[in-house]
């Protein structure tokens, strides 16, 4: 049981307190029975009994009081905490709540983001698989070649520096013509995509797969620079060099990296391999080219405009000489103008200075 008196450290539980008042009563009884002493001695005894008995239930009223005041401590200090635990408990459900409406915010922004590079994904998936179904034809996979070599063509020269699809002397149909200046002829442009063998080079495995996968790769580069060769490079017609145009990266730094005994044959026949940035490259050679012969074709004629313009200013000079010379006998006249001009304005004064006689009256009926 709980102790209810609690003093210097002594603690008094309730039955201990009713046992100890049983006995003081029990001795008092056996105190009474066997003494049998006189009533004084008892009214004594009975006194002190009262008077403990007194201090025992002031003991117990103080110990009440204080057990209410401590009692009331500790619910006002289980009230502060519980306030402080509330506010604590209701400002980190309020931060958690703005952290999780913030993360929330993040997260349906990053879905946003998501949905969109899904979008571009799919966009690009479509794109790629119409890549795809273009290249693995064999018709369609030449037009996007050639329609990529016609792009760079028309961005780079001028239209009147190329045609396509033009037939030469010899009956074949040449996929571009490049119209260098003067008489060096025109430079012949045809595109080859050898995909097929370049997928079997690219996705063999075992040593045999890769070694039939490049003879037939090498087979194909051959018999591109043969054709071109001999299609269209025609003396006095074309240039003495025709290109190739490879429209794949990838298959031209394969033939330059595994291949280049092929590169160094397409040399010796004349055929020139170009990818899309060497083609460039080459077109931005060729502009410069074409712009130095324009430039000095157009010398002869500037020479001559030139020297009728060197005529005219001869033709100025020499009339702004006579002209100078009018000027000079004009002021010579003017001068000697101002010279007689003086002469007679000075004759003027000195008849006006002379002193003449007075006529008479007489003289004036006279007459």
């Amino acid at each position: 049981m709980e102790p209810i008196i609690s003093y210097s450290g002594l603690e008094i539980s309730l039955a201990e307190l009713i046992l100890g008042a049983a006995l003081m009563l029990l001795g008092a009884l056996i105190a009474i029975t066997f003494t049998r002493k006189g009533g004084a001695r008892m009214d004594a005894y009975l006194g002190d009994m009262n008077k403990q008995h007194a201090e025992l239930q002031g003991r117990l009223s103080q110990y009440s009081e204080d057990a209410a005041k401590r009692e009331a401590n500790l619910q006002d200090n289980l009230n502060l905490r519980l306030d402080q635990v509330t506010q604590n408990v209701g400002k980190s459900l309020s931060e958690t709540q703005e952290r999780s409406s913030q993360n929330l915010k993040a997260l349906h922004e990053r879905l946003a983001l998501i949905d969109r590079a899904q979008k571009n994904i799919e966009t690009l998936s479509r794109e790629v698989s119409g890549l795809q179904s273009i290249l693995s034809n064999k018709q369609s996979r030449g037009a996007f070649g050639e329609k990529q070599m016609q792009d760079l063509i028309e961005n780079f020269l001028p239209p009147n520096a190329y045609s396509f699809q033009e037939t030469l002397s010899n009956g074949k149909r040449v996929d571009a013509l490049i119209h260098l200046p003067g008489d060096q002829g025109h430079v012949a442009v045809d595109s080859k995509f050898p995909m097929e063998s370049w997928r079997r080079l690219a996705g063999a495995e075992t040593d045999a797969d890769k070694l039939t996968a490049a003879r037939e790769f090498r087979r194909d580069i051959t018999i591109h620079i043969k054709a071109i060769a001999e299609k269209y490079l025609i003396f006095g017609e074309t240039y003495e060099i025709a290109l190739m145009f490879l429209p794949s990266e990838a298959i031209y730094a394969e033939l330059h990296t595994n291949f280049s005994d092929l590169v160094e044959k397409g040399f010796v026949q004349k055929v020139m391999i170009v990818s899309p940035t060497t083609f460039m490259a080459t077109l931005h050679t060729m502009r410069a080219v074409m712009k130095d012969a324009a430039m000095r074709e157009q010398a002869h004629i500037i020479q001559k405009e030139v020297g009728v313009l060197a005529d005219d200013v001869r033709r100025l000079s020499e009339r702004t000489t006579k002209l100078q010379t009018h000027f000079k006998q004009a002021s010579k006249d003017v001068d000697d103008i101002l010279i007689s001009s003086s002469k007679i304005t000075g004759r003027a004064d000195k008849i006006g200075q002379l002193d003449l006689p007075t006529p008479k009256n007489s003289d004036l009926h006279d007459d």
